[in-house]
């Protein structure tokens, strides 16, 4: 779970830090976010297969920990 929750902790920075950069050359936040989905548009069907099984098992392993936390709690 660490490991998950440290991805999707660089993967925010990194976002942030690329719409950060964009707002500061002059784009808008509408240009700048456009910039930051515009390369998941141009996915082969092959790619966006990947993507989906990803997140299959990025929700996966939130279910399961959200079921170990509350299981854990209700035992308390």
């Amino acid at each position: 779970m660490k490991i998950l929750g440290i991805s999707l902790l660089m993967m925010g920075c990194l976002i942030g830090f690329s719409l950060s950069i964009d707002i500061i050359q002059g784009n808008d936040i509408s240009q700048a976010l456009y910039k930051s989905i515009n390369p998941f548009r141009v996915m082969e069907v092959s790619e966006l297969f990947v993507l989906f099984l990803l997140s299959l098992f990025v929700a996966e392993s939130l279910y399961l920990y959200i079921k170990k936390k509350s299981k854990a709690t209700n035992q308390s």
